[in-house]
C-alpha cells in the first residue's frame, strides 16, 4: 500500500486557467503523479495518485506555490492508500465547469450551502432526526450506476444519468422533500455542494450537504447506515467503508460495474465485454 490517492476540489475564481495548465502539468510529471486535474473559471477538481513522499510534495505545492496566489492555502484533501497506481496517465484539462450542471448563476464561492460533518450526520441517522426534530432524508446526487454499487440506507435516488439532470428531477419531486431536513451527498462533495446550493436557491428549506462526501464519511465514521461500496472514477472501481479497493471491476466495453458474481460469467471478458454488453448475452431471452 505505497500509493497515496488524493481527491479534492474547491470553488474559487480562476482568471487564467490556460496559463496554469502547462505549469501544473509540468509539476505533476516531475513528481511522477498520475490522474486528472480539471481547471475551470469556477475552480479546481482533482484526482491524483503517486508515491507517498511525492504526493505530500504536491499537497505543499498546491497550498503554498506563488502561482496560485494563496487560493488553495486551505485546500483539504481526501486520502486513501492502494497497492497499485489506479491511473494510467496524468491529464490537466480545461473545462467550462468543474462539475456540469448548466446553471451558471450558481457560484459556490460566493456562499456555501450549510453542511453537516460525518460524525453529526451519523448521530442524526442513529436517531432518525436532526437536532431540531425534523426527519432526515438522504438525497443521492450521483448517477444511477454509481448508486447501484452502494448508497445510504433509504436514500432518495432519482436514477439520473448525468448531473445536469438534477435541477429538473428536483422540480418534479419537491413533495418528497417538504418538511424534512435534506442531506445531499456524492462521492467526494463537489456534486452535493452544487446540488444543495441549487435547492436553496429554488426555495427548499433545511438543506445540507455532506461535508467531504461518502469518502470523508467512510474515513471518519466507517460504514454506519451505508449499504454496499462507493464507486470511484479510477481503476480501483469501488472502495469499501475501510477505503480499501474491492473486487468489483468496470467493463472496458460499456463501462458497467461488474460484480464478483458477474465476473464468473462466460460473457465477462476483461478489457472487452461483460454480461451487460456481450452480444450473446443480449440475444438470450429475458426471464419472465
Amino acid at each position: 500500500m505505497n500509493i497515496l490517492n488524493l481527491s479534492s476540489y474547491q470553488f474559487v475564481t480562476i482568471d487564467d486557467t490556460a496559463a496554469w495548465r502547462p505549469l501544473v502539468t509540468e509539476r505533476c510529471n516531475a513528481l511522477g503523479l498520475k490522474g486528472t486535474i480539471l481547471l475551470a473559471p469556477e475552480g479546481i477538481n482533482l484526482f491524483v495518485a503517486g508515491e507517498i513522499e511525492n504526493v505530500r510534495a504536491f499537497i505543499d505545492y498546491m497550498r503554498n506555490d506563488a502561482l496560485f496566489e494563496g487560493k488553495f492555502a486551505h485546500l483539504q484533501f481526501k486520502e486513501s492508500l492502494s497497492a497499485k497506481q489506479p491511473f494510467r496517465r496524468m491529464l490537466v484539462k480545461l473545462k467550462r465547469e468543474i462539475i456540469t450542471m448548466n446553471k451558471p448563476a450558481i457560484k459556490p464561492e460566493l456562499g456555501r450551502a450549510p453542511f453537516v460533518d460525518a460524525p453529526t450526520l451519523k448521530i442524526w441517522l442513529d436517531r432518525g432526526h436532526d437536532d431540531e426534530g425534523r426527519p432526515v432524508v438522504m438525497l443521492d446526487t450521483r448517477n444511477a450506476f454509481e448508486v447501484d454499487v452502494g448508497t445510504f440506507d433509504n436514500a432518495l435516488d432519482y436514477r439520473i444519468t448525468k448531473f445536469s439532470e438534477f435541477p429538473d428531477v428536483i422540480e418534479q419531486n419537491r413533495a418528497d422533500l417538504d418538511g424534512k431536513t435534506v442531506v445531499s451527498f456524492c462521492t467526494g462533495g463537489i456534486r452535493c455542494e452544487k446540488a444543495a446550493i441549487h435547492m436553496k436557491e429554488v426555495g427548499i428549506d433545511h438543506v445540507y450537504q455532506l461535508e467531504g462526501g461518502i469518502l470523508k464519511y467512510f474515513e471518519e465514521v466507517g460504514g454506519a447506515h451505508y449499504n454496499g461500496e462507493c464507486f470511484v472514477f479510477d481503476y480501483r472501481t469501488a472502495l469499501n467503508p475501510k477505503l480499501e479497493p474491492t473486487a468489483m471491476s468496470q467493463c472496458f466495453g460499456c463501462r458497467a460495474v461488474v460484480s464478483v458474481e458477474e465476473q464468473k460469467s462466460p460473457y465477462y471478458v476483461p478489457g472487452k465485454t461483460c454480461p451487460a454488453c456481450h452480444p450473446e448475452a443480449r440475444r438470450e431471452p429475458k426471464a419472465a
